[in-house]
């Protein structure tokens, strides 16, 4: 144990030499401040990525039907395939399969309508969704509720409105649950608003669109039991890719596709997307990690050639020291302390200026969330890393040093100039 007297000797030794503590500090510092402030930025990327592309849910596939390309059982090609409810019930007794979940545009892919309320007009999307869309997407209402089993039985005309629709239609003074919209001169009853957190094409296409029961959709706009696309999520430790084959070969034969025709069923796998996001943020921070300890490491270096400069300047000294009795082992833990200490101050000093940094970026960034970068943070078990590395660089720095110092003889010690 090195008692307090000890620690004043080693504050005192380096504050001797401002100049040349600070300098020396400095590239410890720097590399810390990086360190931490490159997986910050590296955090906020991913999840600015995970946002604007993948949304939150990363294990799902998604299927529609196309134009065959192939003849097939006596069918010619050019066939559109057109799923429907019974196929989705299908998909939804494969293994693997958590969830799926029907839904149909009204007017096609992307295609507007115009709805009203009162005197206002907006021209979005309307959409028939099942309840299970809330298992499978990213988006939850904020006010009221989502789409349930009794609206998809009873056939109800409720909506759960986009952030945008309301909005248009409400502006933020008006309460919308409860409130009655008209499109295509059918009247749905509001009973919730939700906000899609992903941000991009696809967040602003929920936000800008009314769902309402599949069912109703159906009757009301006379599609019957018509689908556009399945959406379907995956239990997490199933073989997407695997599954998604499976899926496209469970519809295909279901609509008398050729088994080798690609074109009859579209699919999506975002857990492909989801990987490769994954692997290259992966990469990211393996790199990040790689180029950081290597400049702490620098600064290791730097330490370490300012102790042996110290200790030389010093070696009268421990001579006398170890005429008087000291043991090598105390000599060894007095430099390993004032290199730990000044590694550990500038380490610090490094942390809470990156901390600091990525607090005033992340509020700034968080004022607007559509961009590709995310709020930048850090989490706790990179800092406790970021501190054990900056230890690690304080033991190594004062090493080779402590032994120099631990190994001067007395006697050559007192002939030093």
């Amino acid at each position: 144990m090195i008692d307090l007297d000890s620690w004043h000797e080693v504050f005192s030794t380096l504050e001797r030499n401002l100049l040349r503590t600070a300098m020396t500090a400095w590239g410890v510092f720097w590399g810390t401040f990086m360190l931490v402030a490159m997986l910050g930025f590296g955090n906020g990327l991913e999840s600015g990525v995970n946002r604007t592309m993948l949304g939150f849910i990363g294990n799902n596939v998604y299927a529609w039907g196309q134009i065959t390309t192939r003849p097939h059982g006596g069918l010619a090609p050019g066939r559109w395939i057109r799923l429907d409810t019974e196929d989705a019930e299908a998909v939804r007794h494969l293994n693997g399969v958590v969830a799926v979940a029907p839904s149909i545009d009204l007017g096609g892919w992307r295609d507007g309508n115009n709805v009203s309320y009162e005197d206002k007009t907006a021209n979005v999307g309307v959409r028939g969704e099942y309840p299970d869309f809330a298992r499978v997407g990213v988006e939850h209402p904020y006010l009221g509720r989502f789409i349930n089993d009794l609206d998809i039985v009873a056939r109800r005309k409720v909506t759960v409105i986009g952030d945008s629709v309301r909005q248009m239609l409400f502006g933020n003074e008006i309460d919308p649950i409860g409130k009655y919209i008209t499109t295509r001169g059918v009247h749905f009853q509001v009973v919730g608003v939700a906000r899609s957190e992903q941000a991009g094409d696809e967040g602003d296409r929920f936000n800008s669109t009314l769902v309402v029961p599949f069912t109703t959709f159906g009757s009301t706009f006379n599609t019957g039991s018509r689908v556009g696309a399945l959406g379907i999520r995956l239990a997490a430790n199933v073989d997407s890719e695997q599954t998604e084959r499976t899926i496209r070969a469970t519809l295909a034969a279901r609509h008398r596709a050729h088994p080798e025709d690609g074109n009859a069923i579209g699919s999506f796998n975002l857990s492909k997307r989801h990987k490769r996001a994954q692997n290259m943020f992966g990469g990211i921070r393996t790199f990040v990690w790689f180029v950081c300890v290597a400049t702490l490491m620098a600064g290791a270096l730097g330490v370490s050639n300012i102790m042996l400069i110290s200790v030389k300047e010093r070696t009268r000294e421990f001579g006398i020291r170890k005429a008087l009795g000291a043991t090598p082992g105390s000599i060894i833990r007095l430099v390993l302390a004032e290199a730990a200490v000044l590694t550990s101050l500038a380490g610090y000093f490094g942390v809470v200026a990156s901390v600091l940094g990525l607090e005033a970026v992340s509020r700034w960034v968080g004022q607007g969330t559509s961009g590709p970068l995310g709020a930048p943070s850090i989490d706790v078990g990179a800092a406790l890393a970021a501190a054990g590395v900056i230890g690690v660089v304080g033991v190594l720095a004062g090493f080779a040093p402590a032994r120099h110092a631990a190994g001067i003889q007395p006697v050559a010690a007192l002939r030093a100039e």
